[in-house]
């Protein structure tokens, strides 16, 4: 199955998000946008690709320990950002460096699981809010218009295993849909 470590923000903060998103439909280029798919936006501490059914019980004991070890912590949406010409996102303010420890630790998890991971890099957290249909596609508009977003504050309490579940059949517009396989609380939240 197809997995990936996360955080997901709370229902009223994606609400924020999602207000904040409809208004750029005004930004001129936003036809050239494909938007992503509201109940699937998250944090994705690591991506692990296709895991092996033998490799799950080891990944989520460690997993597990990975939220033990990492106490809860402050977050918020906020700004916005760009990948080149191709992913429009917002990003993340407040325990930046807890969520990237976070990552670290399920990046390292996985590894340890036996997970074959990409080369590691730098975590930046970011929420993917959409992607360019051209690479001629000017997103910084888009980013202009996110700059002063700032989304209300909540505390991550939780590691999430999420599963992608990728579109069949090729039809245009299909988005992968996510499910919550597994949770953990961080250290301390219950």
């Amino acid at each position: 199955m197809r997995l990936f470590a996360a955080v997901v923000p709370p229902p009223a903060q994606l609400a924020e998000l999602a207000d904040e998103v409809d208004r750029l439909a005004h930004v001129p280029g936003a036809d050239r946008l494909r938007w992503t798919a509201r109940p699937g936006w998250h944090f994705t501490l690591a991506f692990m690709g296709e895991v092996d059914e033998e490799l799950l019980p080891d990944l989520r004991a460690r997993l597990g320990r990975a939220a033990h070890r990492t106490a809860p912590f402050p977050l918020r949406l906020h700004g916005g950002g760009h990948f080149g010409r191709a992913v429009l996102w917002t990003g993340a303010a407040g325990g930046l460096d807890e969520v990237r420890l976070l990552a670290e630790r399920a990046d390292a998890a996985a590894r340890r699981a036996g997970v074959p991971m990409d080369e590691h890099r730098a975590y930046h957290p970011h929420l993917t809010i959409a992607r360019s249909r051209s690479s001629h596609t000017d997103l910084r508009p888009f980013v202009t218009a996110l700059t002063p977003f700032e989304g209300t504050r909540w505390q991550v309490t939780e590691l999430a295993l999420v599963r992608s579940n990728l579109p069949g059949g090729g039809t245009p517009g299909q988005q992968p849909r996510y499910e919550t396989v597994d949770a953990w609380p961080l250290g301390g939240a219950g």
